[in-house]
């Protein structure tokens, strides 16, 4: 009798036949030996499964390496059973919960007696790097309920027995065995515990079980794992980098802006943290001046009503914060859109007026649970730049591109490559399909004629409608999103917004809502971060220090502060009592862009001596060149 096949269908559309049940490594050995040596996971129909797998039908196979998205997905899955299994080595009595993959690493879920230090770490590490030279054979094993569950009941896993009820009757039970280590897990896995090349356990924290306060809290233990050892240290690097730079810490060491109890989440800015919002918002303001906006104000609280009528009563009042008025419910605004439709109704347009370009700096107000806050990345309150453009139909697709013009000049301005995302309609919505695709066809015209790349993020488009997000790099190449344009047929439907149109109708306006900076507070930290708080001399609170060499010096240095000043410069003199050495390490400390270290022979040649942040070296010029330098990059906004 001969042997029934199947035809398994390549990545490169290759089609070929093999003996039913044959094993994805067995598939990888017959294309090549090299491929069957370094092949670590297959996709079969779309599925990633192990590679002995057996494979019982036609279908679509794919077989990755370890250098794979896929691999290094399966590395990660596996480390965190090797971790699991060292614990239970280590330690003996522990009681397992769930080990799943997470960005860059894992984590699992612990129950033991003894509390985790880092030195309990570094030797749960030890015991890993064991497991992993013992090259264990990792065994993939379908069980029944019944045999799940007398295991996990001889081994004393209450949490593993709780997962296991929660898995549908007609869902297959898989267990992962390595050794003397044996858990639940759908999988799938690396082959052996030999090919986890790189990893590192960074830190252990407390979590409820399954996320519920309600539950016990168990010991998680989080770990990295990469292909490579080089992968490895770059990602300690960069982490190592990025504590460098977190802006809570450098905004309290320069002196930015502090949070208090006694308002959870809302930042306070300090003086020298003011002097970077002033500019900010000075910079905009200029952009926004040039291309035509009115700036207005709009009340932080308004009654409810008023929130039911513009839809975000609906989709959004879990967020908001609310207070009774002469027996009436008011609402701190979450946004400002609806207090802009209130002055565009308070007068009376032509089709000739339009556009309208309406910008605010608003403080709007959202409630964040406490554990989401993370110091001016996530607030309560923070300042919108926010902008409504009333705009004739004819009239989209030119604005937005002169939304995208502003936006660009923005970023460049402080150095960041950014990416955009098409985003359409949501779930829950308003308005008639025909309306959304009307708005979703302008804003891909828009970007296909600026020949803009695009990522589709389907259905994350607002309530009201679709929009186009700005996603920015920082210096370490992690992403914000940031500028946001939205088109919306709903608000001026729902708020009665007319104008007259050429034949003396009345008739509907649309709205583009748009924000560059998004929140100023939150673009705020990531400059912080962007530039490692040394910011450029436009933005700097302190652009100059001036460091006299000895008392006898200071009178010349309030001359130089005076000419300075007189400049537009942001210009401070040091007259402490401190040493040379400890002044100048100061002011590197606070990241001033310049110092000037002025002392006799500065005062004979009426000089500056100038040491520019992060250089080595020194240089004299004159006082009037260095105020030409200075004044010129504030101007620029050079970087």
């Amino acid at each position: 009798m001969s042997e029934k096949c199947i035809n398994i269908q390549f990545p490169d559309g290759k089609i070929m036949e093999f003996p039913q049940g044959i094993t994805v490594v067995d598939v990888a050995e017959s294309i090549s030996t090299n491929l069957r040596k370094n092949a670590v996971v297959g996709k079969f129909d779309e599925q990633l499964v192990d590679l002995s797998f057996k494979l019982e039908k036609d279908g679509k196979l794919a077989i990755y390496t370890q250098d794979s998205e896929e691999g290094l997905h399966v590395l990660r899955h596996t480390s965190a059973h090797v971790l699991a299994q060292a614990v239970k080595r280590r330690f003996g009595k522990v009681e397992l919960g769930i080990g799943p993959v997470i960005e860059d690493g894992f984590y699992y879920d612990l129950k033991l007696e003894h509390s985790l230090t880092s030195d309990d770490l570094r030797s749960i590490e030890k015991e890993m790097e064991n497991i992993i030279n013992e090259n264990l054979e990792i065994k993939r094993m379908e069980v029944t309920y019944e045999e799940a569950k007398k295991l996990f009941e001889e081994k004393g896993e209450p949490y593993k027995l709780e997962l296991l009820s929660d898995i549908p009757e007609d869902e297959k039970i898989t267990l992962y065995q390595q050794g003397d280590f044996i858990d639940l897990c759908r999988g799938p896995h690396l082959p052996a515990t030999g090919f986890i090349k790189a990893f590192k356990l960074t830190r252990v924290s407390g979590a409820y079980w399954r996320g519920d306060s309600q539950n016990d809290v168990l010991q998680r233990v989080y770990g990295v794992a990469f292909q490579k050892k080089k992968d490895l240290q770059e990602y300690l690097h960069f982490v190592e980098e990025a504590a460098k730079r977190d802006h809570r810490k450098l905004g309290k060491q320069l002196e930015l802006f502090m949070f208090s109890e006694e308002a959870p989440g809302m930042p306070f800015y300090l003086p020298k943290g003011q002097i970077v919002r002033n500019e900010l918002e000075t910079f905009s303001r200029g952009l926004q001046r040039d291309a035509n906006y009115e700036e207005v104000r709009t009340p932080f609280m308004m009654n409810q009503r008023l929130w039911e009528e513009s839809g975000h009563w609906d989709h959004y009042h879990e967020n908001m914060y609310f207070s009774d008025v002469d027996e009436t419910k008011f609402a701190m605004k979450p946004m400002n859109c609806p207090g802009h439709m209130l002055i565009f109704k308070n007068s009376l347009y032509s089709y000739r007026d339009l556009p309208i370009r309406m910008a605010e700096f608003g403080q709007v107000h959202r409630h964040e649970s406490s554990g989401a806050l993370n110091g001016m990345l996530r607030v309560r309150t923070f300042c919108q730049d926010d902008a409504h453009i009333f705009v004739r139909e004819d009239q989209i697709e030119s604005e937005i591109k002169q939304v995208f013009s502003l936006i660009d000049q923005v970023y460049r301005t402080f150095g960041f490559e950014y990416s955009v995302e098409l985003s359409n309609r949501p779930e829950k919505s308003l308005g008639d399909d025909s309306i959304w695709g009307i708005s979703e066809g302008a804003l891909k015209n828009v970007l296909e004629s600026l020949e803009i790349n695009y990522h589709l993020n389907e259905g994350d488009g607002a309530f009201y409608g679709p929009k186009i997000d700005f996603h920015i790099k920082d210096a370490l190449k992690r992403s914000h999103q940031c500028a946001t344009i939205q088109l919306d047929f709903q608000m001026p439907e729902k708020f009665d917004l007319t104008y007259i149109n050429e034949k003396n109708e009345k008739v509907r306006p649309v709205v583009i809502h748009r924000a560059i900076y998004g929140s100023i507070d939150r673009f705020f930290g990531i400059l912080i971060e962007h530039f490692a708080g040394a910011f450029p001399v436009w933005l700097a609170p302190v652009q100059v220090q001036i460091i006299p060499v000895s008392p006898v010096h200071l009178d010349y240095c309030l001359k130089v502060q005076s000419e300075l000043k007189q400049s537009g410069v942001r210009v401070k003199i040091d007259q402490s009592n401190e040493k040379l050495g400890y002044k100048i390490r100061e002011a590197q400390m606070q990241k001033i862009p310049y110092m000037l270290v002025l002392g006799d022979r500065e005062v004979n040649e009426e000089a500056v001596n100038v040491r520019k942040y992060g250089d080595q070296q020194s240089e004299s010029t004159s006082i009037n060149s260095f105020i030409r330098r200075i004044t010129n990059q504030i101007k620029e906004r050079s970087l």
